[in-house]
C-alpha cells in the first residue's frame, strides 16, 4: 500500500529520486505508465499484472478497451531503480505528464502517482472536497 506526498525534482537526463518508503513497496522493478489526469502511474509488478490481466480480460470488439490498451500498455515501461534510488522516466511519459523540473510522487493506494508540481497543484485544490464527499456517500462510502 503506497501513501504521502513527496516533492523532488527531475533531472535534464529525466531521472527522479523515490523516496524510501516508496522504493521499499516497488521493489526492485515495477512499470510505469500514463495515467489519468495527466500524471503518471507506477505499480509494482504484481498490481501491474492485475491492471493488466482486467485490460486484456475486456473484449477488444469495444471501442473502449482498445483505446485503454493503447493509453496504458503500450505507453507503459518498465522501470528499475539505479544505485541511488532515481528512476528514469522515458521521454514520452516525460512529455504525456509534462515533466519539467519540480515532480510531485503521491503515494494512492495501490500505486504511486507522478506529477508535475503545477498539475499537482491545480488538481489538490480541494474546495469541492464537501461535494465530493456527499457524491461518495451516494456510492456507498462511509467514514
Amino acid at each position: 500500500m503506497f501513501k504521502g506526498e513527496y516533492s523532488h525534482t527531475i533531472d535534464t537526463k529525466g531521472r527522479i529520486i523515490v523516496p524510501v518508503k516508496l522504493r521499499e513497496a516497488l521493489g526492485d522493478s515495477f512499470v510505469v505508465t500514463k495515467g489519468l489526469d495527466g500524471c503518471l502511474w507506477m505499480f509494482d509488478n504484481a498490481a501491474w499484472e492485475s491492471v493488466e490481466k482486467e485490460i486484456q480480460a475486456m473484449p477488444f470488439t469495444l471501442k473502449e478497451a482498445r483505446i485503454l490498451a493503447r493509453f496504458m500498455i503500450a505507453g507503459a515501461s518498465d522501470g528499475e531503480l539505479d544505485k541511488q534510488g532515481r528512476i528514469l522516466v522515458p521521454p514520452n511519459l516525460r512529455e504525456y505528464a509534462q515533466l519539467d523540473k519540480e515532480v510531485v510522487l503521491s503515494g494512492v493506494g495501490s500505486r504511486v502517482e507522478i506529477w508535475s508540481k503545477e498539475r499537482y497543484n491545480a488538481i489538490t485544490d480541494y474546495e469541492d472536497m464537501d461535494m465530493i464527499a456527499e457524491k461518495l456517500i451516494d456510492l456507498g462510502f462511509r467514514l
